[in-house]
């Protein structure tokens, strides 16, 4: 019976050795210069570049046809569009779009500080372009909160309420004191100037195929910032909401004043604005968690916020709100289109940071989401293209009298909810807002501006959301959870454009700080396997006697070198200037103790005066009499340099390894690198790192290669020691 068993396990550890993979080779050691002496030969370029160039300008029909297509992405779907299967999800998804875009374009237009109508033609116009050069299928563009927002400092800024004083105004009424109609005019100026040059810079950059920009703008980066920016929006709407009349204030601590302008003239409140803007938001939430919770239900959302625009107008005209309870309203609507006009290029000067800054943040915005759709339906966005479309939207339409705009998360979601499949989508969009700025505009001049405020306060609850990640980041990445809280408090602290500023400018601190502060461990073999883990943190890792494997996470170059030396040193508990100065000490002592005439004596103890070759720098310390007293004064022979991490090298790292290599070679501890690759052999090569005492003889592909080198030359040395 226990022999049949036996066999049984025996059959079962057969199969299980048979269904297991195994990884069998037999070579010799390598180094690189075996590598390059029998197995890797270079390919010859012999394309001079001149010919790289000509070919590069080379026209012909098939690169014509695809620059074309990459430049119009409408060009390589609409002829293929599947009408029966499309069109119908399109023009529900379109009209359910605008809708929504209806409202948010009356309502950000008060965050950019420009009349409402001027919020219907930035969602007419970029819509309509985008559906010609945008390479998202989904994405709704147009007037964006934070955008909005960032224009509306700026506008703020360049023509305060202060520059359009009535000299001659009485009342206590501050509109009164203030010509509101020069100031808009003005405003609306700036606003057209900074969204032309944001629209250059987009196209610039996407031309130059600098749609990498975006990666600076971490996900903690812009979830922080946009929180911001959420903050300064409900800052700016409480005013609107209160039915109070107080300066906008933009820069410095501009979130501060705003809300002490407010509080200041809390009692000031005007009760019927007050209780229809909070019915509003009350009715706006209720809509939004209704939709929320029987989305799967729901064919389409219920457009909560055209409800409110409908009904508050309707009540405000009923009841006279404006006349009868000094309501402040839209006002005035000029029905049709505007004439293309050149934008104020005197204004230019001071407006260059801003519009960076706007292009970058819009850019950001448009491509992480475009992306995220992408991802989930199948298809690819690029990122190039998308800073081109964003371009060309914002600065063909700024010759509209529009300003800048981006994707919406809340309308790209209502537009994918609502089954929207292409751009069409986003065209039939346009044109329902193309319908009410030509024919029906003047209706909504009672819309009250409370209600407005409302619905600019309700769509921003999924930013403050975004609280929830400092929990989440706390327990996943500090330093993460840093760069978020930076760019919120800077964004509100400073102001939109210098908090940006400042958080991508700590973001890429926290990249210098882990590149000098990388993460350094001594490596063990795992037996039976050519592994080599932490030994610090793996117990089956066992160092190999002698050798001290020497790991970093980072790349060495000038801000590091040091930290990666010291750390060597550290690690390794081999500090060459400690044991160059204690065998100095030794030698010293010898000196005055030793018989001077029995060198025969010398010579049978000698076995650390041996010359070491295969990269090392030659130090024979002195004639053999000297050497020949000195014992070694610790058990490692070797130090491999794990290299495998690292991508770069420049001239002061360089130096440093060739410095340190030096050095350990002086106290007759021999160092190899191994795993380094091929483009950081050939920024070796082209930084002069090799020379005649140190070639290429103690580089190994891998850090076993390095391991069975370094215990064949011990026991040659040792060798060759005995013998003498």
């Amino acid at each position: 019976m226990e022999q049949e068993e036996e066999e049984v396990v025996a059959a079962a550890a057969r199969e299980d050795e048979d269904s297991q993979l195994i990884y069998r080779i037999e070579r010799p050691v390598y180094n690189e210069t075996l590598i390059q002496a029998q197995l890797l030969k270079r390919k010859e370029d012999t394309t001079t570049n001149c010919q790289k160039l000509a070919e590069k300008f080379q026209c012909s029909s098939e690169k014509a046809k695809a620059a074309a297509l990459s430049f119009m992405p409408i060009l390589s779907w609409l002829p293929s569009y599947p009408v029966k299967k499309y069109l119908f999800s399109d023009v529900v998804s379109g009209l359910s779009t605008g809708v929504v875009q209806l409202p948010q374009g009356l309502a950000y237009a008060m965050l950019a500080a420009v009349p409402p109508v001027y919020g219907l033609y930035s969602s007419f116009y970029p819509v309509l372009l985008y559906t010609f050069f945008g390479t998202s299928r989904h994405i709704s563009v147009g007037t964006f909160a934070v955008i909005s927002l960032m224009i509306g400092g700026v506008a703020v800024r360049e023509a305060p309420d202060s520059m359009f004083m009535n000299i001659n105004a009485t009342g206590s009424n501050a509109s009164d004191a203030i010509n509101v109609e020069l100031r808009d005019k003005s405003r609306v100026q700036v606003a057209v100037m900074v969204t032309t040059l944001a629209g250059l810079i987009q196209i610039v950059l996407g031309l130059l195929r600098f749609g990498f920009v975006a990666i600076y703008l971490t996900e903690p980066l812009v979830r922080g910032f946009t929180t911001a920016a959420s903050m300064h929006v409900v800052i700016s709407q409480l005013k609107y909401l209160l039915g109070v009349e107080t300066q906008r204030y933009s820069g410095f601590l501009s979130a501060i004043y705003s809300v002490k302008a407010v509080l200041s003239r809390i009692t000031s409140t005007n009760i019927a604005t007050f209780l229809l803007g909070l019915g509003c938001i009350i009715f706006l939430y209720a809509i939004k968690v209704l939709n929320e919770r029987f989305k799967k239900k729901l064919p389409i959302p219920i457009p909560g916020e055209i409800i409110v625009v409908i009904v508050s107008t309707g009540i405000s005209y009923g009841l006279s709100l404006s006349k009868q309870y000094k309501v402040h309203v839209v006002g005035n609507i000029p029905t049709g289109l505007r004439p293309p006009a050149a934008p104020n290029i005197s204004l230019l000067p001071n407006l260059v940071t801003d519009s960076f800054a706007i292009a970058i943040v819009g850019f950001s915005m448009d491509v992480s989401l475009a992306k995220i759709f992408a991802l989930k339906h199948g298809y690819s966005v690029d990122g190039n293209q998308e800073l081109i479309a964003l371009g060309l939207c914002n600065f063909i339409s700024s010759f509209f009298q529009t300003f800048a705009v981006t994707c919406s998360m809340s309308r790209s979601l209502v537009q994918e909810s609502t089954g929207g499949k292409t751009q069409i989508a986003g065209l039939l969009a346009s044109l329902l807002v193309l319908l009410v700025v030509v024919a029906v505009g003047f209706v909504f001049e009672p819309l009250p501006q409370t209600a407005l405020a409302a619905i600019i306060m309700v769509n921003l609850i999924g930013m403050f959301k975004q609280f929830r990640d400092i929990p989440s980041l706390w327990r996943t990445s500090k330093i993460e959870l840093a760069i978020w809280v930076v760019a919120f408090i800077a964004s509100v602290l400073l102001g939109l454009d210098y908090g940006l500023l400042v958080a991508v400018t700590f973001a890429i601190l926290t990249v210098i700080y882990r590149t000098q502060s990388p993460k350094t461990s001594i490596l063990g073999h795992v037996a039976n396997t050519g592994l080599y883990c932490d030994v610090d943190e793996y117990e089956e890792a066992a160092e190999y006697e002698g050798i001290k494997i020497f790991h970093s996470n980072s790349s060495i170059y000038f801000a590091n070198s040091d930290l990666y030396v010291n750390s060597l040193k550290e690690k390794t508990g081999l500090n060459p200037e400690r044991l160059q100065a204690a065998r100095k000490a030794q030698k010293k002592r010898k000196k005055t103790s030793s018989d001077q005439s029995s060198p025969l004596k010398i010579c049978a103890t000698s076995h650390v005066a041996v010359d070491q070759k295969n990269g090392q720098f030659g130090d024979r310390h002195g004639d053999s009499e000297e050497a020949v007293f000195l014992e070694p004064f610790s058990t490692v022979h070797s130090i491999i340099l794990d290299w495998t991490s690292a991508t770069f090298i420049d001239s002061v790292g360089a130096k440093a390894i060739r410095q340190v290599i030096k050095e350990y070679a002086a106290v007759d501890v021999r160092v190899v690198i191994a795993g380094c690759n091929r483009n950081l052999l050939a920024e070796l090569d082209t930084l002069k790192f090799f020379t005649q005492d140190l070639t290429t003889d103690f580089l190994f592909p891998t850090v076993h290669d390095a391991v069975l080198h370094c215990q064949h030359s011990h026991l040659s040395v040792a060798a060759v020691s005995d013998m003498t």
